[in-house]
């Protein structure tokens, strides 16, 4: 059944590439916004498609989202990215505001809400720049066109009290143990069926990338470092 499921989410998937022009044409935004680049040389352009009226939390910067996204290129249209067919169809998960998705759209989602859809252009200088991005099939100097549905806005994994609540005996570190019990929660809450190793894999992995000093703990000062989607 999974591969039938999957290939559906690949045809909408393909299917609203040829939509992607038309779209703001069928859903009026409800609000246009500008969020000013650093220097304000260049800007992000927010497009609001789609506003739940309970629209909170709002995203800020630290938070952990989960959201499908669509990537555009501003000149011919043609779509270069689709969460929907990466990672068997789920939504992406990372950290808004470190660095773990380009620069353009870690501002374009900001004061976002879960259910909110949007729209956002990136001009170069916040995406991929004179480089590009070969392997992504994105030339130099180009202006980028995200559709964006969050799903969901949580506490970064990363602050203060995500730290507190991991650690249980309040030594101010976090064991081995601690993490574990963190990662089957986490998993628990998200749903998806996972293979038992990934649990196993992705504790090594935290420990292996957070664990500076190797002495088995992962300190305030260690784990305050955004290094790991998965933490």
């Amino acid at each position: 059944a999974l591969p039938e499921r999957r290939g559906r989410r690949e045809l909408l998937c393909h299917a609203s590439s040829a939509m992607g022009r038309a779209l703001p044409l069928l859903l009026l935004p409800l609000a246009l916004l500008a969020a000013p680049a650093e220097g304000g040389a260049e800007e992000v352009k927010i497009e609001v498609l789609h506003l739940p009226e309970a629209c909170s939390p709002r995203s800020k910067k630290g938070d952990l989202l989960n959201a499908h996204y669509d990537g555009f290129l501003a000149s011919d249209g043609s779509k270069f990215y689709c969460s929907r067919t990466q990672n068997e169809g789920h939504p992406k998960w990372f950290v808004l505001g470190v660095g773990q998705v380009i620069k353009g759209l870690d501002i374009g989602m900001m004061n976002m809400c879960p259910g909110e859809k949007r729209k956002v252009t990136i001009p170069p200088s916040l995406a991929y720049g004179q480089q590009g991005y070969a392997q992504g099939k994105i030339p130099p100097n180009a202006t980028l066109i995200f559709e964006i549905e969050l799903y969901a806005v949580n506490k970064g994994p990363r602050s203060v009290e995500a730290f507190n609540e991991i650690d249980k005996d309040s030594d101010k570190k976090l064991s081995e143990h601690e993490i574990s019990q963190y990662l089957k929660e986490e998993f628990a809450r998200d749903g998806k069926t996972r293979h038992p190793s990934v649990h196993d894999e992705v504790l090594a992995d935290i420990f292996k990338k957070n664990d500076h000093d190797g002495d088995g703990f992962i300190s305030a000062k260690e784990y305050n470092v955004y290094q790991h989607e998965e933490l």
